[in-house]
């Protein structure tokens, strides 16, 4: 096991897991639903689940995996994977809600059961679910689904089928005065409901790259502040994911990169993958030029700037996964952090010229990688 000077970090009550945890959408390969990529590149099942029984070797406890990513292969190689390691070594969370099959909606109570369902079998034996994520939060015109859904999370959640449900938050939560009338409306509509679902935990993207990076999370006043800091005054915990921004800020993807079909990746534009590429040279020329070394600033970046929250990275080959926890093992000094700080900063600054760019918004909206149905 990686020795780490981070302490582990509160997923649901009582639990305590390791703060780097394991995104599995990149082993699911390449996927498209509804004509969306929803996939990534081409791992081979075998190299998969080598690199998930390596992130367990490495002290990793959280593993993630939605049902559309590979459309369920994603899951059924984390399933084999968990065959081989006793249950109570790790939390599995899922997220449904892109996926909705033949039914009026992915809210419906008949299809929230039918995915956990189908996700407990892809899984295999593993009896229940930690942490049932929903992946958006649009309950229908009028909100026609959302009675529906709490009572049947609520059900799930006694029936011990599901130990804890999560809910994305919105990108821009901030209520703060001088805030927009959109920021605002969001967040009303978030808090609205947090009361409704009563979540365990809340997800959202987040890393270097993302518009509103949180803040201290000491506001003393409920106006001013932002997700995190909110989550803790709720006492619910909070889970990271694209940390890497989709492995654009480990410096791999020069302008001329072609992703394949069926990878989410394919619609980042080369102009925002050169701006990325120019932007994190500063960080080449002080920590070195390798992906590995520029993803471990990264990762470092927001397990500091989210000090409660489990991390989710993407993992697809065991070598991956030695690197990204080997890289837990140093500790940035507050000189490095703040150098880092002002690149990061920079680099979000030239990504502003691509405020109305198509490619944007992906960069830090996770609830728009794949549309809601």
């Amino acid at each position: 096991m990686t020795a780490s000077h981070l302490p582990r970090r509160r997923l649901i009550a009582g639990w305590d897991e390791h703060p780097l945890g394991v995104g599995c959408r990149p082993i699911g390969g390449p996927s498209i639903y509804q004509e969306h990529a929803t996939g990534w590149a081409p791992v081979s099942d075998i190299t998969a689940v080598d690199a998930l029984l390596q992130a367990h070797a490495q002290g990793a406890t959280v593993f993630d995996a939605a049902d559309v990513y590979g459309l369920g292969h994603s899951q059924r190689l984390l399933g084999r994977m968990l065959a081989q390691v006793p249950r109570e070594s790790v939390r599995i969370t899922s997220t449904i809600g892109s996926f909705k099959g033949t039914g009026p909606h992915a809210y419906s109570s008949l299809n929230l059961h039918r995915q956990v369902e189908q996700t407990l079998e892809n899984l295999g034996d593993v009896g229940y679910l930690d942490v049932l994520n929903l992946h958006h939060t649009s309950f229908g015109p009028r909100d026609e689904y959302l009675h529906e859904a709490v009572e049947t999370l609520q059900a799930l959640r006694d029936m011990d089928v599901v130990k804890a449900v999560g809910m994305p938050a919105p990108h821009r939560f901030q209520i703060a005065p001088g805030s927009d009338a959109c920021d605002q409306g969001r967040s009303a509509r978030f808090a609205y409901l947090f009361q409704r679902i009563r979540p365990e935990v809340i997800w959202r993207i987040f890393n270097p790259l993302s518009r509103m990076p949180p803040g201290s999370g000491t506001a003393d006043d409920e106006s001013d502040e932002d997700i995190f800091s909110f989550a803790r005054r709720q006492g619910v915990a909070t889970m990271i994911c694209e940390p890497l921004a989709q492995g654009l800020l480990t410096g791999k993807y020069p302008e001329d990169t072609a992703f394949l079909p069926g990878d989410v990746r394919s619609r980042v534009s080369p102009s925002v993958l050169e701006a990325v590429q120019r932007g994190v040279q500063p960080l080449r020329e002080h920590f070195g030029a390798t992906p590995e070394e520029l993803a471990r600033v990264a990762i470092h970046y927001c397990l500091r700037k989210c000090p409660d929250s489990i991390v989710l990275v993407g993992c697809s080959a065991a070598q991956q996964v030695v690197s990204n926890y080997k890289g837990l093992r140093e500790e940035l000094s507050d000189e490095d952090y703040h150098a880092i700080c002002a690149t990061y900063a920079d680099l979000r600054a030239k990504l502003n010229a691509f405020e109305h760019h198509p490619h944007r918004r992906q960069l830090d909206a996770a609830s728009e990688l794949i549309p809601a149905p």
